[in-house]
């Protein structure tokens, strides 16, 4: 029965790279007798791979050379290692169990998928990677100014305006602190970090603060004003921008994009993706190349934000009365009402922190259509 088994596996193994979507317990159930000169030989895909090629083959049309890469691939990061297929060879007597591969949750493909993911960014970062990009001159007649606050939006800004020729900067800047209310503040930080150095999950994150006691240091605009009021010379140079898109005006610029925000599934992918790509390339690049890369083809996928979790709610309540009343006490010029840095809850389920089919779903489109040099995606 063992060698009739392993033999139907390297059968069904022929079937996924033909594009087959059968599931092995269906292809066993049919093999009887059918024989194959690989048949002794163990050294079969795992499970994961192999579900998730079946996964792909029913999501698109995967080329020979994507699929022959999920055959091979690990599974990166903490979790379980690779699974033989239950029915396809003796279990040894130590070890993980063989496994039916429909058993397999999402979250277990996601590890898979993700490996591919990042490596498809490395290498389209390192196909654009070329001449270096003639540098943007400095206009010799600019605002000086200087942005902070929302590190979301602040950081798409400032990227921007140094793009135009407006890098931040100078002696007498006029510091625009971009505020937002205090959850949707969080939901942003969040959000950075999945595209930069990774974090932990959403409703994770929230219970982190609140145990902390405190938001996260650049979501302080309380403790950003104070700061930059120190730096340039008091509060007057400091202004409280209540609405990003009057960020332009005090700037003194004609037009500036608020960045986009991205859904909270996307985040989810982007997070998981960064722990990934940290693993072929040095902290900078990672940052660079899910800023460049992932982030324009996920800031298009459809969705809510991440959504503060009921159970955090009155404490964020309480930290965006405290910095509001730490902002008003403050004395700076505010463009707007600090009562906006009140949180006004969306009318919308907070996401749990397990969403892993919406995030293969999405992972296996970003592997049939691989990343490409782009722009930015603000």
């Amino acid at each position: 029965m063992t060698v009739v088994s392993t033999a139907a596996a390297w059968t069904w193994v022929d079937h996924l790279r033909a594009g087959g979507t059968t599931p092995w317990a269906e292809w066993l159930a049919g093999a009887a007798g059918v024989e194959d000169p690989r048949g002794a030989d163990r050294l079969l895909p795992g499970a994961q791979q192999l579900e998730l090629v079946r996964r792909l083959n029913g999501a698109g049309r995967p080329s020979s050379e994507l699929v022959e890469r999920v055959l091979v691939a690990s599974a990166p990061g903490r979790g379980r290692q690779d699974l033989e297929l239950l029915g396809a060879v003796e279990p040894l007597s130590f070890g993980p169990r063989p496994i039916d591969p429909a058993t397999l949750t999402a979250d277990d493909l996601v590890r898979v998928a993700v490996g591919l993911v990042a490596e498809d960014l490395v290498s389209a970062g390192s196909a654009g990677d070329g001449e270096p990009d003639e540098p943007v001159k400095a206009r010799r007649w600019r605002t000086r100014y200087r942005l902070a606050g929302d590190p979301w939006i602040a950081d798409g800004m400032r990227a921007e305006l140094s793009a135009q020729g407006r890098p931040p900067g100078g002696r007498g800047a006029v510091v625009a602190i971009v505020c937002t209310d205090v959850a949707t503040l969080l939901g942003h930080d969040w959000l950075t970090r999945c595209f930069s150095e990774g974090t932990v999950p959403w409703g994770e994150f929230c219970s982190v603060m609140e145990r902390r006691g405190r938001v996260p240091r650049r979501a302080d605009l309380a403790r950003s004003a104070a700061r930059w009021a120190e730096q340039v010379g008091g509060p007057e140079q400091v202004r409280l921008v209540l609405d990003p898109t009057k960020v332009a005006k005090v700037v003194h610029v004609r037009r500036l994009s608020v960045p986009r925000d991205v859904s909270a599934v996307a985040a989810e992918l982007a997070r998981r993706t960064a722990g990934a790509v940290g693993l072929l390339v040095a902290p900078p690049r990672r940052a660079e190349l899910l800023r460049t890369l992932l982030r324009p083809r996920l800031v298009e996928v459809p969705g809510p934000a991440p959504v503060v979790p009921p159970e955090h709610r009155e404490w964020v309540e309480e930290q965006a009365d405290r910095i509001r009343r730490r902002l008003r006490s403050g004395g700076y010029p505010v463009v707007g009402d600090l009562d906006a840095l009140l949180p006004r809850w969306p009318d919308l389920p907070a996401p749990g922190d397990q969403q892993s089919e919406p995030v293969l779903s999405l992972a296996l489109d970003l592997l049939l259509r691989p990343a490409t040099r782009g722009g930015d995606g603000r």
